[in-house]
């Protein structure tokens, strides 16, 4: 008779997002995620697979949580330029509790080039990303916020890099100023 697991799968599963994220795909060990998920070595595998499996369980349960977050925010933002300025700071400020960073774009640079299933999970979690911008330009476009010259798809592929930009400077010693500089002037840019 199979024994009934002891631990609640999405609260291990956020352990091990959040170990990712801070330390990275390589760095992480399965010691270190056993350690960090609070589970036995056996039940990891049995639950999660292997570490290439678990890792790719943990980008997906980070997208999910943070496309819910962002799309609900922006469904109470009264304003296109309200819930651009919305995940522009969250890109800045990230939760209190969380790694800096983004596990997206940090698994971007770490393992895109050399692993397709990591790369391919990317190109899905970057394409939702951009079609948020897009409905979110059109809306401003819509209503008169937005210039309407600009190409709305061109519009949020830039949004998006500069959401990936600063993703990656939130991990450096950059200051917050500066980088909300850079988040302000992407939304004046779309401007009338």
């Amino acid at each position: 008779m199979a024994r009934s697991k002891e631990f609640e799968e999405n609260v291990v599963l956020d352990k091990a997002m959040k170990l990712f994220w801070e330390q990275g795909y390589e760095k992480s060990s399965m010691t270190d995620l056993v350690e960090h998920m609070g589970i036995h070595r056996r039940s990891l595998y049995d639950t999660f697979g292997d570490k290439h499996t678990l890792f790719l369980k943990a980008m997906d349960r980070f997208s999910d949580k943070v496309n819910a977050e962002l799309t609900l925010q922006v469904k109470r933002s009264k304003t296109a330029t309200e819930a651009l300025q919305f995940i522009l700071g969250s890109m800045i400020y990230g939760e209190e509790d969380s790694p800096s960073g983004c596990l997206m774009v940090n698994s971007a640079v770490e393992l895109a080039m050399r692993d397709a299933d990591v790369d391919s999970k990317l190109s899905e979690s970057f394409t939702l990303s951009e079609q948020l911008f897009k409905d979110i330009i059109l809306w401003g476009q819509q209503n008169g916020e937005f210039n309407s010259d600009c190409n709305a798809n061109e519009l949020a592929e830039h949004l998006h890099a500069v959401c990936v930009g600063l993703r990656v400077m939130t991990r450096t010693s950059m200051p917050k100023e500066k980088l909300n500089r850079i988040a302000s002037f992407s939304i004046k840019l779309l401007d009338k």
